[in-house]
């Protein structure tokens, strides 16, 4: 029984000095999104040329990809503004937070669905081309 009993400790103990390191290390996570006020959304904007996506400038220096679920083409017509509903809070930070619709100035608005946001990293936002920074 004495045996027994030790063979049980030295066993446990062996599992924990094993397991113990990988069970106390920090879980992986993905970072915690950077959101920004709507109201640091300054109005730049570009679409690209399919019309499935658009940057935004936020503040002086960041840059965000704003991804449509389908191409919303009334972001080419020369006139076209966007129109954006703020519901609750004004902080966005993820797709679900932009309600975007976009107008022609003839009365009518589109929606455009946002699918994703994201921000660009520095070095990405430096390798957009001149025409495609907002």
């Amino acid at each position: 029984m004495r045996k027994q009993l030790l063979a049980t400790t030295l066993i446990g103990m062996a599992a924990a000095t094993l397991i113990g390191p990988a069970a106390m290390a920090e879980p992986q996570t993905k970072p915690a999104p950077r959101c920004f006020y709507s109201s640091d959304w300054d109005g730049g904007w570009k679409p690209t040329a399919d019309s499935k996506s658009m940057y935004i400038r936020v503040g002086i220096n960041r840059i965000y990809r704003v991804d449509f679920s389908s191409a919303c083409p009334q972001l080419q017509t020369p006139m076209s503004h966007l129109i954006t509903e703020t519901r609750g809070s004004s902080s966005i930070c993820s797709a679900i937070d932009l309600d975007l619709k976009v107008s022609d100035g003839h009365g009518f608005a589109t929606a455009c669905i946002v699918s994703n946001l994201t921000e660009l990293s520095k070095d990405e936002a430096a390798a957009l081309p001149k025409d495609m920074r907002p």
